[in-house]
């Protein structure tokens, strides 16, 4: 079940991230560290009822964050397909729940979400080893774009339809 994160969800919030830090460090992937996303990242996602989570018999095994852009680095590069945009920041699944479809439910709520509010697409930006959030983006039909060199980041974007 989908549905928005609350403040009571902050702390289990934290405690994914920390799983998914670890991870991720196991993978080789230096996206994240142990100081972003925490706990602070996701008390103003939650504040704007802007945070997803994906909930199993009452555990959070999955969140994204969807935000109306407005983020500067994705203004220093112009291949982007779509001007009224949302863009999903803070994606996490349990390492332990991998291979259930979370983060493409997630997706899809978030692309449900946007298309209802009336935009034409999602944006999002992954860390250039970041191979296995690479690959489900290409895969679930999100248009790699340029590397946004300020924050380190190749852009992607999927234009909704209805």
């Amino acid at each position: 079940m989908i549905d928005v994160a609350i403040v009571d969800d902050l702390e289990e919030l934290d405690q994914l991230a920390i799983k998914v830090i670890a991870d991720m460090n196991l993978s080789q992937i230096p996206q994240w560290n142990l100081s972003y996303p925490r706990k602070v990242n996701f008390i103003n996602d939650v504040e704007q009822q802007a945070c997803y989570v994906y909930r199993e018999n009452g555990k959070i095994l999955g969140c994204l964050t969807l935000l109306e852009e407005n983020d500067p680095p994705y203004k220093t590069i112009d291949s982007w397909l779509k001007e009224k945009s949302m863009v999903i920041h803070r994606v996490l699944v349990d390492p332990e729940a991998r291979r259930q479809n979370i983060a493409g439910k997630l997706f899809a709520y978030a692309e449900t979400v946007a298309l209802q509010q009336s935009f034409e697409s999602i944006k999002i930006d992954t860390h250039p080893e970041n191979y296995k959030m690479r690959a489900f983006l290409n895969k679930n039909g999100y248009v790699e774009l340029e590397y946004l060199e300020v924050i380190n980041r190749i852009a992607y974007e999927k234009v909704l339809e209805d």
